[in-house]
């Protein structure tokens, strides 16, 4: 066993030695696996983002209350006379925290996408959301940046730090047309790097008139008071709204509203990401085999002279493979590098309810960094494994005479 041992660690000095030798062939392969690293770290990465830019908007303390039995802001609908119902359902001890005047702590809130035009005449679909005056308050990681909040009965509209820092024309103090109409920009603000820093807030009545929605919301959102005991008020809130006639009304804590929306989408970039990682793998280890069986070739005479010199099939095996491996270990480090460079803090947006623009960063964690690289190391183990059998059956009388060396009788 110990003969064994040293026989494999000189063939792999040997191997290694001969790299420069074999430069672009092994850099090549480098190349190729670090490709497929970075392409499957990007797609990771952004899922995480996602994840992260929804996961932070939620809040446990919230609950969102939606009509038309719907569990999603987009498409539900509440009369105002369902509001009305609501709110009087809400009036006894429902398990929501009450002001100082003792009335529930409660936004109602309509989104309203809104087209806003780039400076190279391209349109984004943005949100706009209109919300009572203790709406900001139920964020509870929302604070201003600059400005002031916007006034009621004003077209007045805070902005989101995406938003502010992405859009042209998104300035405290300037005006600009959201509709038929303008609002003046008098706030912005930041959330933690949550997707609400991707809407735009304004006055509910206001966005209510400018858009033609008399009356009608899509939710309300309520901060529950349960003594620290928050699935016993979200529990007690169910079974208010549960008896209250016409129209199914759904309460779900804001963080499960948004950790459902950020599962679906996630799902969705997996879903690309990881069968075209997994084709550029294939290839990457089709090219890993490729290079280590010219590798095998190249060093056929000195595979065959270490062999005649009593070194055993299983050290040649095991060098080829360890080359493989280790190729696909500086393939897999570089990818990890580079899609950290690339892509760890990188802005980007997607499509988000009713179509509208929802911007948040890739995000480089750690388990990305690890399931990629154990993909780049899959490759080389998966393609080095037959050329590492080629070398242990290399002929070697064959292998000599290739090489115009003597031949053994």
């Amino acid at each position: 066993m110990s003969s064994t041992l040293k026989q494999t660690f000189l063939m792999i000095r040997v191997n290694l030695g001969s790299l420069p030798r074999r430069l672009w062939i092994s850099l090549s392969m480098v190349l190729s696996v670090a490709l497929v690293v970075a392409v499957l770290s990007g797609f990771l990465a952004m899922a995480r983002g996602f994840e992260a830019a929804l996961a932070g908007a939620g809040s446990p303390d919230i609950a969102v209350i939606l009509g038309g039995g719907t569990n999603q802001e987009t498409g539900s609908e509440l009369s105002a006379e369902a509001t009305r119902s609501l709110l009087a359902a809400m009036s006894g001890d429902t398990g929501i925290a009450r002001d100082e005047a003792s009335g529930p702590v409660l936004s109602r809130e309509t989104v309203v996408p809104v087209d806003v035009r780039q400076d190279k005449g391209v349109e984004q679909t943005l949100s706009l959301r209109g919300m009572d005056p203790a709406g900001p308050g139920l964020r509870e990681r929302a604070r201003l940046s600059r400005g002031r909040l916007f006034s009621q009965g004003a077209r007045e509209i805070v902005v989101g730090a995406r938003i502010a820092d992405t859009f042209p024309g998104f300035a405290v103090g300037e005006t600009i047309r959201l509709g038929a109409l303008d609002w003046r920009i008098v706030g912005h603000f930041t959330s933690g790097g949550s997707a609400f820093e991707s809407e735009i807030w304004a006055d509910l009545e206001t966005v209510q008139s400018a858009f033609d929605r008399q009356g009608q919301v899509q939710s309300l959102r309520v901060r529950l008071d349960g003594g620290g005991d928050r699935a016993r008020a979200l529990a007690a809130l169910r079974d208010r709204l549960s008896a209250l006639p016409g129209t199914p009304f759904v309460a779900v804590s804001e963080a499960d509203l948004y950790a459902g929306q950020a599962e679906r989408t996630e799902s969705l970039i997996r879903l690309f990401g990881w069968p075209i990682a997994l084709l550029m793998a294939i290839g990457a280890a089709a090219g890993a085999l490729n290079t280590m069986m010219s590798s095998v070739s190249d060093r056929s005479v000195e595979i065959a002279t270490m062999r005649l010199l009593g070194f055993a099939r299983l050290p040649a095996f095991a060098a080829t493979w360890v080359e493989a491996v280790l190729l696909s270990v500086a393939g897999a480090g570089l990818g990890v590098s580079a899609s950290r460079l690339a892509f760890d803090g990188w802005q980007a947006s997607t499509m988000g309810a009713d179509n509208t623009r929802m911007a948040f960063q890739l995000d480089v964690t750690p388990d990305v960094v690890f399931t990629a690289g154990l993909l780049g190391l899959a490759i080389g183990i998966l393609g080095g494994a037959l050329p590492a059998i080629a070398a242990a059956r290399l002929p070697l009388t064959s292998a000599l005479q290739a090489r115009g060396e003597i031949a053994l009788r």
